[in-house]
């Protein structure tokens, strides 16, 4: 499996493992897997490294919503908020683009949450790698990856 996968199975987290055919050439990885799984999107979280202040951070995001990097600023307590270039993050989280998920990383980096995710009883993040979610309870996710809940999402 993943490193992500195995991160969830070590750790003794309830997940289910959810799968879809990934179609190359897909606009958004996030909408494209809400929709293959029959998912709504709000259940769905797209996992986003941005660098805040210089310093690599993972956001996690409804996939219909955009990350609002001024407020992943301020909830990382930094000043400056900037996607980071996709090469720094596939080689710091050891994912590709589309598959990159919160759980299992090269390099565990501060993970910020959108706080939308603890009105759910499960959400779906990507479980290593394109065509694979992990559905799993926020608050189990928050615990392996230290993270924090915060408005992070605009529309």
């Amino acid at each position: 499996m993943t490193p992500a996968v195995n991160v969830a199975t070590k750790a003794g987290v309830e997940f289910d493992l959810l799968e879809y055919e990934h179609q190359s050439g897909a606009e958004s990885y996030g909408l494209e897997a809400a929709s293959a799984l029959g998912l709504a999107p709000a259940l769905v979280f797209k996992t986003l490294v941005a660098q805040v202040d210089g310093r690599l951070f993972v956001a996690l995001v409804p996939v219909d919503r955009e990350l609002d990097l001024k407020a992943l600023a301020a909830a990382a307590g930094g000043k400056r908020a900037e996607m980071a270039p996709l090469a720094a993050a596939e080689k710091a989280t050891g994912y590709v683009a589309g598959g990159i998920s919160a759980l299992g990383q090269r390099r565990r980096l501060p993970t910020i949450v959108d706080d939308s995710a603890q009105r759910l009883e499960r959400m779906c993040i990507s479980a290593g790698r394109r065509g694979l979610e992990m559905r799993l309870k926020p608050e189990d996710l928050a615990r392996l990856t230290s993270a924090r809940f915060a408005p992070i999402a605009r529309a």
